[in-house]
């Protein structure tokens, strides 16, 4: 492995981490939740952030990891999208997810989205994906694996509604992940 090369990397990035998004659908109510903790290397610099944000009306939420002001822009795309594509999530997803892939300079904004309506949860990726999960629970950022380890478990083994099976995962991971704190944001579509 060239360390000259792992050095550049670490100068050209200021080392921000932290955050977990979390999604889950259960019974036909869509949960978004997402923790509050931004940290600079070994250091948190935020607790509070608000990473999940409710769009297209109160019909679409949307939670974010990664560079924040990226994940604006992002954000601001999809509402575009969304309105370019009204009631067609799938459809605002992919052209986002295009117009992110293609785009000079949207190419190089560093953050993922998870995406939900009433029917539908999206992972949005910049290398172009558009990813759907097959039981109803998506994840993202540095706890993301935590927490859709622990969703997936109750979900099934469970009779928890979607905001506990949320809000419990989040605690997990909050106690396994350094970068995720218990701090959350949680939003709700109703069915």
């Amino acid at each position: 492995m060239d360390n000259s090369r792992l050095s550049a990397d670490a100068a050209a990035s200021p080392g921000w981490h932290g955050t977990t998004i979390l999604a889950v659908r259960k019974n036909g109510r869509t949960v978004i939740a997402g923790d509050g903790q931004v940290s600079m290397g070994p250091t948190i610099v935020k607790g509070a952030a608000r990473k999940v944000r409710v769009l297209a009306g109160g019909k679409v939420l949307a939670g974010f990891a990664g560079a924040t002001a990226d994940a604006f822009t992002l954000i601001e795309r999809l509402e575009a999208k969304l309105e370019q594509y009204p009631d067609q999530l799938a459809r605002a997803c992919v052209d986002l997810a295009k117009d992110w892939r293609t785009d000079r300079y949207l190419r190089r904004l560093e953050a993922m989205l998870l995406v939900a309506d009433a029917s539908s949860i999206f992972t949005v990726t910049g290398v172009g994906d558009v990813l759907e999960p097959e039981h109803g629970v998506a994840a993202v950022g540095s706890g993301g694996n935590y927490a859709l380890s622990a969703a997936l478990a109750l979900i099934e083994h469970s009779d928890l509604d979607a905001e506990a099976i949320a809000r419990k995962s989040m605690a997990i991971a909050a106690s396994i992940c350094v970068y995720t704190n218990g701090n959350l944001t949680v939003e709700t579509l109703e069915p």
